[in-house]
């Protein structure tokens, strides 16, 4: 059985003083939590700051994007080498933003998926559709793309190793989140096609996780999903409270 995996994505909130603020809170509240990989994705100021007030927790801490050269004439971009520096176990790759607002391709995501893996970085790897996308019955085809073009050239191990987010775009920072059955198909038409791809112990690690306006009242209702392994949260995430919530909802589901 796959270990409940809750991610928090700031996005571009808090300053270095308030993330650290908050980890340090949110330490304290979940110190003793088993059961369940939590981790903090802070903007990159607050990378560091957050990592050193969650050492020695069951808190882990990502990178919300990096480059997939380890160095070089990049200006604004950070690398592997400079996450892992800072504290960083993880890196979210691909978000739907990422995609839509800056150009983010799954040719893209593959490279970045690959250095990451070569630096020892975990990468929470997103996919999912739009709302057109949903509106035509594209939604397998989509996933299909992604998984198959964004995890090209990956061994099983290494599939094995990864996180997989879907994030259905319609959902995000909307209030709206995937009904049950509509999460339920998609994670398992995931789970079904790194079986076929990259084979059965591939599939059978791997974590593929649900995110779009994930909340403490819907996330029962999402993780005790057969294929659901856990959230990549966003607004809720921003509250100590809430979030804590949302960790202790999953842990509780998964017992």
């Amino acid at each position: 059985m796959r270990t409940p995996f809750i991610a928090a994505n700031w996005k571009m909130f808090k300053t270095v003083h308030d993330a650290v603020v908050f980890a340090k809170e949110f330490r304290a509240v979940v110190k003793e939590a088993t059961g369940v990989e939590i981790v903090l994705a802070p903007p990159f100021t607050a990378l560091h700051g957050v990592a050193e007030a969650v050492r020695n927790s069951p808190v882990a801490v990502a990178g919300q994007d990096m480059h997939w050269e380890r160095e070089g004439a990049f200006t604004g971009e950070i690398s592997a080498g400079m996450l892992k520096e800072a504290g960083a176990e993880f890196v979210i790759i691909g978000h739907s933003e990422r995609r839509r607002l800056f150009n983010e391709t799954d040719a893209t995501v593959n490279r970045k998926a690959v250095a990451a893996l070569g630096a020892e970085l975990t990468p929470i790897v997103c996919i999912g559709e739009t709302l057109e996308e949903r509106e035509r019955s594209e939604t397998l085809a989509v996933l299909d793309r992604q998984i198959k073009a964004g995890l090209d050239g990956l061994t099983g191990d290494q599939v094995a190793s990864l996180v997989i987010a879907y994030e259905p775009v319609w959902a995000i920072g909307t209030g709206r989140n995937a009904t049950p059955q509509q999460a339920g198909e998609a994670h398992a038409h995931i789970r079904s096609r790194l079986r076929q791809w990259f084979g059965a112990a591939a599939a059978d690690q791997c974590h593929v996780i649900y995110g779009g306006s994930v909340k403490p009242d819907n996330i029962h209702e999402l993780i005790v999903l057969p294929d659901v392994d856990g959230a990549l949260v966003g607004g809720a995430s921003l509250d100590v409270r809430a979030f804590a919530e949302i960790v202790a909802r999953s842990r509780q589901s998964a017992v």
